[in-house]
């Protein structure tokens, strides 16, 4: 199957989600939650992403993580995932909670489009209850399913378009089609390496070349067939008003911050989270809006 066909697979039945002036998301990207220990390249970023999380659900976003939310290839343990950012994961069930919380899964998180491996590692947490020893079992995200892609769907105005959301590994052979054989040379062979520097070529989002290749053909998909395409897996964040096919999130395992796109009155920007210092030299987790508001209008219409 090719990445074109890959692509257009991942959008077949799929939720809709309404796009007017009224709704607000934010889409993340390539978290990669890990365990908390030295491969775990979100640890550094888990405070920036925290109280970005705190700032959504306050004004009232929908979140929407467009896949590798956590590290599924280097570990094998959603629990010890949850248990590594329990704060994070319950800030996310408040979004779930109120219907506010949609998840793709990606290639490093493949495993969470089979609907059993979710309710089993998912659908609760073990938390101690005061001085019970004994660990109970809460409510984490009961009945949350993964998808492939999601389609914000605009009905109000021929001048706008829908918005096709996916994570991007469809246009990689190897981290789509080839993916257990990608996750395997990541678990044995450059995980071990990582403590030494070495950093896994097979990488769109390391490779340059592959990364350049992955986002040629991301932008060639949703140029032919018209559409908007908000897209991750490269970590490299891409908005801008002469481009009005392909937008990229970026990540959140950037080396000091992370990006997102806030989706707004029927506009878009790119927003960078990062430590900050005041005057007075007291630290700050501080909002950076890195690019215009890019209108949400239909490709084919543009000039």
């Amino acid at each position: 199957m090719s990445y074109y066909s890959r692509l257009n697979k991942s959008f077949e039945g799929v939720p809709r989600l309404p796009l007017n002036n009224c709704t607000k998301y934010v889409l993340f990207s390539d978290c990669h939650r890990g365990v908390g220990t030295t491969n775990d390249n979100f640890l550094k970023n888990q405070n920036l992403y925290f109280a970005a999380l705190q700032h959504y659900f306050r004004t009232g976003y929908t979140y929407i993580e467009l896949g590798d939310g956590d590290e599924l290839w280097e570990n094998r343990s959603m629990q010890q995932i949850i248990e590594a950012h329990g704060d994070i994961f319950s800030l996310l069930s408040l979004f779930h909670s109120q219907g506010r919380l949609f998840m793709l899964y990606g290639n490093h998180d493949m495993v969470k489009k089979d609907s059993r491996y979710t309710v089993r590692n998912c659908s609760v947490y073990p938390c101690c209850c005061g001085n019970n020893p004994y660990l109970a079992r809460q409510p984490l995200l009961p009945d949350v399913r993964f998808y492939p892609g999601i389609i914000l769907e605009n009905a109000s105005s021929l001048d706008s378009a829908n918005v096709y959301l996916t994570h991007g590994h469809q246009a990689d052979f190897f981290n789509s089609t080839l993916w257990r054989f990608s996750r395997f040379l990541v678990r044995y062979l450059w995980k071990p390496l990582e403590h030494y520097g070495v950093l896994d070529p097979t990488s769109a989002a390391r490779n340059y070349t592959k990364k350049q290749k992955t986002e040629q053909r991301l932008h060639r998909w949703a140029k032919q067939e018209k559409h908007i395409l908000i897209t991750g897996h490269t970590h490299r964040p891409a908005l801008s008003e002469t481009d009005a096919y392909y937008y990229n999130c970026g990540s959140c395992v950037h080396p000091y911050s992370i990006t997102c796109l806030e989706l707004e009155h029927m506009h878009i920007r790119l927003v960078k989270w990062a430590l900050t210092a005041k005057p007075d030299m007291s630290l700050y987790v501080a909002r950076e809006v890195l690019s215009e508001s890019v209108p949400l209008a239909n490709p084919s219409l543009m000039k």
